[in-house]
């Protein structure tokens, strides 16, 4: 994907430093496990708060503190982080105003190891996530060594772009109100039709990952769409649960295939329009 440098106040880099009460689940085996079953996951607020449950917290460190040099590269992904960033809050305030509407932009926080947020202490291993009580998307970008070695996505800026893009679209829903229905929805239900919602919810991300790309189609080079569909493809549920447990479990997703979530990105990038993403009726009709 081709860029330009871009600055944002609501973009922080706190990449190198210490600060704030961090949750470390560590590596291995633990930390894997509940990066698995927490990709893409934490966008609510939800998934997070189950997973630090289980956990204890670090030692407080002092806020702020410069604890290593961050590397060329590590720069170069943080800029390129924000450009990606910024176009999303350049799109959706154009779409938000020719349908009436006032967008706000969210914050954006890139960290190391772990991070201090209003919905709770997270550690990397719970993968990129939004937290709607602050509306700030955080995301460690030490992830997509994950996506790459790991799940077998094809390595490109545009996995981050789209990844970031699709937190995004969840700090769209936080907007529109759609996260609150379906939290309210999921609490009068029963855990299948819960996770079908969930299903539901992270689709429309996707969906508007795929209207933010079509978009932006000045900045996108050949393969760029490819590495969104091989990111989409590799957390899937279906495909994350055959590598982790050998057999698929279609009540407990919580995503989407990797067909569907393909499918719901090339939607909102071939209509790139919002009116098209509701993903709910065709789910739960």
């Amino acid at each position: 994907m081709k860029w330009e440098r871009r600055k944002s106040d609501k973009f922080e880099d706190r990449r190198g430093m210490s600060g704030g009460k961090k949750t470390l689940l560590g590596g291995g085996v633990v930390g894997i496990i509940a990066l698995l079953l927490t990709m893409f996951g934490g966008e609510t607020g939800q998934m997070i708060g189950t997973v630090l449950q289980q956990v204890q917290p670090a030692e407080q460190t002092a806020s702020g503190t410069q604890t290593r040099e961050l590397s060329e590269e590590e720069k170069t992904l943080g800029d390129f982080s924000e450009f990606a960033f910024d176009t999303n809050n350049e799109t959706w305030t154009k779409i938000f105003a020719q349908n009436g509407l006032t967008y706000q932009e969210p914050g954006m926080v890139l960290f190391d190891d772990g991070v201090s947020t209003a919905c709770g202490n997270a550690s990397s291993a719970v993968g990129p996530f939004y937290c709607p009580a602050d509306r700030k998307v955080y995301m460690d970008l030490r992830f997509f060594d994950e996506l790459y070695n790991r799940f077998g996505a094809k390595e490109g800026n545009f996995a981050i772009a789209y990844v970031i893009a699709h937190e995004m679209g969840h700090h769209v829903q936080n907007l529109l109100g759609t996260n609150e229905k379906v939290r309210q929805a999921q609490q009068q239900t029963n855990q299948i039709n819960a996770n079908k919602l969930s299903v539901a919810q992270e689709l429309q991300a996707d969906f508007y990952a795929g209207v933010w790309a079509a978009h932006n189609q000045k900045w996108l080079e050949s393969g760029d769409i490819e590495v969104a569909i091989s990111a989409a493809t590799a957390v899937g549920d279906d495909a994350i649960q055959r590598r982790v447990q050998g057999e698929v479990n279609p009540d407990s997703f919580t995503h989407g295939t990797s067909k569907q979530r393909v499918e719901w990105f090339m939607k909102g990038y071939q209509t790139k329009d919002i009116s098209q993403g509701d993903t709910f009726s065709a789910l739960l009709r």
